[in-house]
């Protein structure tokens, strides 16, 4: 937490100004152009009031000078603090969201069906409507009971694998497979699966389809062969979890240092380092968005940007985590409130229909 103590009401409200202005233009603020706005509370302050309280806070580290102009620009410390006072407040609420974006969002995810598509499909809404990448990991399926299973064929060694669980969670994924199947197999596959291990953990599905392989020989064995191939590809061990990023470029323009935006181009590629990093910050539990600045003590090639993010639920089952990577400079409102948003509209479009 950020120490505000040292902090007057007036100067909160000035930097609260200086700091919505700066989001908005890009560009330092000079004590001239927030004497031309009104606080909050309708209450205006003159040139030299804020002359004085800007330095003030200059002192106090929350605004600094980049250039010789007479603008100032907030450090992180500053954007930290605002962040807090707009979590505290009531302005972040996924109600909030402007109607406009809550209708582009649901327009969005029009026609999405089954978890895996929603959140690559979240991963391009949320990078479409911030100024950063878009980040949708898939939760570990760890413990879910196998409900019902089936092959879709597409095209040569191309299937459509979905995964009903008891939970009532369907996954659905196109599988590259590394020998083509024909339609029969595929059905005499979901068969065998549905037959004999409805009701079990996927975790154990695997485990056993191993077993068996190494007991079964000849017709028996081929066949088994080829569900062990599905179900392995159709449902990926627990210790792998599914990424969807989307948005890279959005961070081209915001960084001046080529070596430093190359390095953390490839940190957002690496995609276990983006799961290590949510993993780390974002308790799958918590209620409401989580705003982090300290990215680089996880990864010191994210020194500069900022990670919202919010874990996706529905029915009190934890089905992933939705965030945004964007620049310190961000429209943090609106951020916050499409994260919160988008991370309930899981319930939206899966929950069953009455």
């Amino acid at each position: 937490m950020v120490d505000s103590g040292r902090v007057t009401a007036r100067q909160r409200a000035i930097l609260t100004a200086i700091i919505e202005n700066y989001i908005e233009t890009g560009e330092p603020v000079g004590s001239g152009t927030i004497a031309r706005l009104q606080t909050a509370d309708g209450v205006g302050f003159s040139p030299a009031t804020i002359r004085n309280e800007m330095a003030e806070l200059a002192e106090e580290g929350l605004l600094e000078q980049p250039h010789t102009s007479a603008g100032r620009v907030p450090t992180a410390r500053a954007f930290r603090m605002y962040v807090e006072q707009l979590s505290g407040g009531a302005r972040i609420d996924a109600a909030r969201l402007p109607a406009r974006a809550r209708s582009q969002i649901d327009l969005s995810f029009q026609g999405v069906a089954g978890t895996q598509a929603v959140l690559e499909r979240t991963s391009h809404v949320l990078a479409t409507l911030s100024s950063g990448v878009g980040v949708a990991v898939a939760a570990v399926a760890e413990g879910e009971m196998l409900e019902h299973v089936h092959f879709s064929r597409l095209a040569p060694a191309r299937v459509l694998a979905v995964v009903v669980t008891r939970s009532g969670l369907v996954r659905d994924r196109v599988l590259a497979l590394d020998k083509d199947l024909t339609t029969r197999e595929l059905e005499v596959s979901g068969n065998f699966l549905n037959e004999h291990f409805r009701g079990w953990s996927v975790e154990r599905v695997r485990a056993e389809i191993a077993r068996m392989l190494e007991r079964e020989k000849n017709e028996y064995q081929r066949m088994l062969n080829a569900v062990e191939q599905l179900w392995v590809k159709a449902v990926p061990e627990a210790s792998v979890q599914t990424v969807y990023v989307e948005g890279v470029a959005n961070l081209v323009g915001s960084e001046g240092d080529r070596d430093r935006l190359r390095e953390m181009l490839t940190a957002l590629e690496a995609k276990e380092r983006l799961v290590e990093l949510l993993n780390a910050y974002i308790d799958a539990r918590q209620e409401s968005v989580r705003v982090v600045f300290d990215l680089e003590e996880q990864a010191p090639e994210m020194s500069g940007l900022v990670l919202i993010a919010a874990p996706a639920r529905m029915s009190g089952e934890n089905l992933g985590t939705v965030g945004v990577i964007g620049p310190k400079r961000m429209h943090y409102e609106n951020t916050m409130n499409a994260v919160s948003y988008i991370s309930r509209v899981f319930e939206r479009i899966l929950e069953p229909k009455e």
